[in-house]
């Protein structure tokens, strides 16, 4: 069965997920919120916030992103895709690479 949940993700849900993500890695490496603020320049309520409620500057989570060495996720974020207009692109790139 195909899972299509994640076309229904709402920002808000998106938000609470990378939260969640960034609480894992912190803890992962041993880092407090408190020692993680002093890290970033990022106050410390703007940290308890974010991991709560997902909400958080886009600097601030690069802020985050790099002292828990996720900078290069971030960087990633709107990578260039490849868009098909027609299926004929699709079929036409396929038969290139043959």
């Amino acid at each position: 069965m195909i899972d299509l949940d994640h076309y229904y993700d709402t920002p808000k849900d998106i938000c609470l997920e990378t939260a969640r993500k960034a609480v894992l890695r912190r803890k992962a490496l041993h880092i407090s919120q408190k020692v993680l603020a002093g890290m970033t320049g990022v106050s410390f309520a703007s940290i308890r916030r974010f991991e709560t409620t997902g909400q958080i500057s886009f600097e601030s989570l690069v802020k985050i992103a790099i002292s828990i060495d996720m900078k290069e996720d971030v960087k990633n974020l709107f990578n260039e895709r490849k868009v098909y207009r027609t299926i004929q692109d699709v079929i036409d790139e396929a038969n290139q690479k043959r």
